[in-house]
């Protein structure tokens, strides 16, 4: 179990005494205001800038609303702060994301966790700084704490919150970004997280599920679990508009964010400055395609040409080794008793992906109802991975009730499916071990119900319930010492708070 660290940011502190204050106040009795989704340049610190950030909705004041419950952030303009940094081109963000899970049926153990993450971000335009135009930097800080939960208590591949990391603080992104040829084109040179812009899926987010956010196979695949959320790693993107629908982003990025052979990458990274450059090279490349968009410099006033959607397919490769899930260097089984012990090496890892979001429904052009889809596949090589195929998909219902137009409420469901080489050594070790009943890994499902309820502008709370059908793809539970019984299958409940200030 991971402990918060004793010498805790006095950020999350503050973040913590500022929420009970708000609670005290009874702000759940204040009406809603209405939401509208907008994208916002890397320029601006915002939500999005932040883990899961893309799950809080943006709120638009009513106009009986007035002073702090209108307002955006919490804090305001924290006494002239932000506007004197903006007068220079600074731009101030401070995020809260709390969460308490529960297992209540089924999986390792019952009970639950509390954690958290505060993110402090600072963005600068360089041409509001008096600059140059079209360059933009990024730094964020990131306070993890509380205690793991699902490694503990469910025991599964799909993890249950995509927060969920060991406590500490740490240094997540740093990067300086350039446009070119009329804002067409950019470079982002440092060091960044790849959930931020790649394989993301828009209304995926909404979901607290972690492969949901970062999926599984990259997740179980890459080196260190790649380049994202908690980690990041040095690199340069390139981003161009072909068109106004396509975009095409690219990208080499450090192979290994840990930088050491500590098998806990969370650990061997503490705090985020390893900065390593050893580890063999990760290339990513994904091409977008944006359906019924407003274009360049427009914003989406509910009369595009249709219902949008944002269409997109990838492909990564890293160059590292990978060792086979099956295989020793000798050619026998890692479950024989006669293998050295040591994996077969495959040079090279790769995967393909593709990611849909599509909104289905709106009663009409300027109603803030809408019906939406997304879905994401993807494949990796089965010798050399533990996971070969990943999957989710659902649908969410933005303003699902009358005077309720910043509420989301969601379904979805993940599946995950082990290697072919991994599943095959499970059935080696029934061998091996004379105990044909030694439960073989599959695969996974994970069925999320949540409800997103917008308190104001800048709070909202998150009511969750998750089915996990097979924890860990259906592996021998650590509570049976006769290793004939699988994980049971897990009922989770949750809560979600996000608070910007």
């Amino acid at each position: 179990m991971i402990h918060p660290q004793s010498s805790a940011w006095p950020l999350s502190r503050m973040a913590s005494v500022i929420m009970l204050a708000c609670a005290s106040l009874g702000l759940a009795g204040k009406s809603l205001a209405e939401t509208s989704m907008s994208q916002t340049t890397s320029t601006e610190v915002n939500p999005a800038d932040v883990p899961e950030a893309d799950q809080t909705i943006q709120a638009k004041p009513a106009d009986q609303w007035t002073g702090v419950w209108s307002r955006s952030t919490l804090l305001g303009d924290m006494g002239g702060l932000r506007s004197s940094l903006g007068q220079h081109g600074i731009t101030l963000g401070l995020t809260e994301d709390s969460e308490y899970l529960s297992n209540v049926a089924g999986g390792l153990k019952h009970g639950g966790e509390y954690h958290g993450v505060t993110t402090l971000t600072l963005g600068l335009d360089t041409q509001r700084a008096g600059m140059w135009e079209g360059g933009s930097a990024n730094i964020s800080v990131l306070d993890i704490h509380g205690d793991s939960f699902s490694g503990d208590h469910v025991g599964s591949l799909q993890t249950a919150s995509g927060s969920e990391a060991e406590a500490t603080t740490r240094l997540w992104e740093a990067w300086y970004q350039q446009k070119f040829f009329d804002g067409k084109a950019d470079i982002k040179i440092g060091q960044q997280s790849l959930d931020q812009e790649f394989m993301v899926s828009q209304y995926g987010a909404t979901f607290m599920g972690t492969m949901f956010g970062w999926p599984a196979v990259p997740s179980y695949d890459m080196t260190a679990g790649g380049p994202a959320y908690p980690l990041s790693g040095l690199g340069v993107r390139l981003r161009g508009k072909l068109s106004d629908e396509l975009t095409v982003l690219g990208g080499v990025f450090a192979g290994d964010p840990a930088g050491t052979s500590n098998s806990d990458s969370q650990q061997a990274n503490k705090h985020g400055t390893a900065f390593n450059l050893h580890g063999g090279s990760l290339w990513i490349s994904e091409l977008q395609y944006g359906l019924n968009q407003p274009g360049d410099g427009q914003l989406d006033d509910g009369k595009s040409k249709g219902l949008p959607g944002t269409y997109k397919l990838g492909a990564w490769y890293q160059n590292a080794r990978f060792g086979d899930q099956r295989y020793d260097d000798t050619g026998l089984s890692l479950a024989d008793p006669n293998s050295s012990g040591s994996a077969a090496q495959h040079r090279g890892n790769y995967s393909i992906y593709a990611v849909a979001d599509q909104m289905i429904w709106r009663p009409a052009e300027d109603s803030s109802r809408t019906l939406n889809a997304f879905t994401r596949l993807m494949w990796a090589p089965g010798d050399r991975n533990q996971v070969s195929f990943s999957a989710n998909a659902g649908v969410t219902l933005t303003a699902p009730f009358d005077g309720r137009d910043s509420d989301v409420a969601g379904l979805a469901v993940g599946y995950v499916k082990v290697g072919n080489h991994l599943r095959a050594y499970d059935e080696d070790t029934a061998t091996a071990n004379g105990n044909p009943l030694y439960p073989v890994r599959r695969d996974e499902t994970f069925v999320e119900a949540t409800y997103q309820y917008q308190l104001t502008p800048w709070w909202q709370l998150q009511g969750d319930l998750q089915y996990t059908l097979k924890p860990g793809a259906g592996t021998v539970s650590s509570n049976d010492s006769t290793q004939t019984q699988r994980i049971p299958n897990a009922w989770v409940v949750g809560l979600k708070t996000v608070i910007t200030f």
